[in-house]
């Protein structure tokens, strides 16, 4: 029988973003939950920082705290993380996993790459036009920023498409190398999102809200995913089964 993550006929890759994962994607039902929960809060924290309660409150103090700790290293290392952590990088970078993915025999996980990339882009942009939330004002700014505020572009294209590098690279991992994964995905993703306060470009809800929509997505991505690997892997059973050996 073939292994769970292998897509079509042949040979099994290496585990991991190169081939067939080793061990079963998560329970669809897992990731729906999680989604619905998500969702939830994405919609509390846009709710939140549109109307300037709950942790909006926090926007102005934090803003300010982030331009009175302006240093010149500080700055040039906020400038590199935000730009590498761009809404044109992490396009680049999914669709790339996703390229490498279906070259690799990897269907399910490729369109996962792109798909959840591309949802997560149309998200934020639609929300963004709906709400149109100013953003902090613009002697503060330190780059550019030209569309509206809520939520950030950044913070979700961040959890989105880092989020799906942590999913598709899972499989086959030791407990050492996940805790390493979801560790340096947290610390990235909460990175690019900070810098984007400190550049004086997004109020923390923002930032907050980005991540929460995004995570959402993400979540509703991986429960289609999962949902995908584990009806491939009953038809994948029922014709090894059939087969005569």
């Amino acid at each position: 029988m073939q292994e769970l993550h292998d897509d079509g006929p042949g040979a099994a890759p290496p585990a991991g973003l190169r081939g067939p994962a080793a061990v079963p994607a998560p329970r669809p039902g897992l990731g729906a939950g999680v989604a619905v929960l998500l969702g939830i809060a994405a919609l509390a924290g846009l709710w939140a920082a549109f109307t300037g309660v709950g942790p909006a409150h926090l926007d102005g103090e934090l803003l300010g705290g982030s331009i009175r700790s302006r240093t010149d290293t500080l700055t040039a290392l906020a400038v590199v993380v935000t730009e590498l952590g761009s809404t044109v990088s992490m396009a680049l970078l999914a669709t790339a996993v996703g390229i490498w993915s279906w070259a690799a025999g990897r269907r399910a996980d490729a369109v996962l790459a792109v798909v959840a990339m591309a949802g997560g882009a149309a998200a934020f942009r639609a929300l963004k036009e709906l709400l149109d939330r100013p953003r902090p004002p613009l002697d503060g700014r330190l780059v550019h920023a030209g569309n509206e505020s809520l939520p950030s572009g950044h913070a979700t294209m961040a959890i989105v498409v880092i989020g799906t590098l942590v999913v598709l690279a899972w499989a086959g991992r030791g407990p050492a190398a996940r805790v390493v994964m979801v560790l340096g995905a947290a610390l990235w993703v909460a990175a690019v999102g900070l810098t984007r306060i400190y550049l004086g470009v997004h109020w923390f809800s923002d930032v907050l809200a980005g991540w929460l929509v995004g995570g959402a997505w993400l979540a509703l991505c991986v429960a289609v995913w999962s949902w995908w690997r584990a009806r491939s892997a009953r038809h994948l059973t029922r014709g090894s089964d059939a087969t005569p050996g």
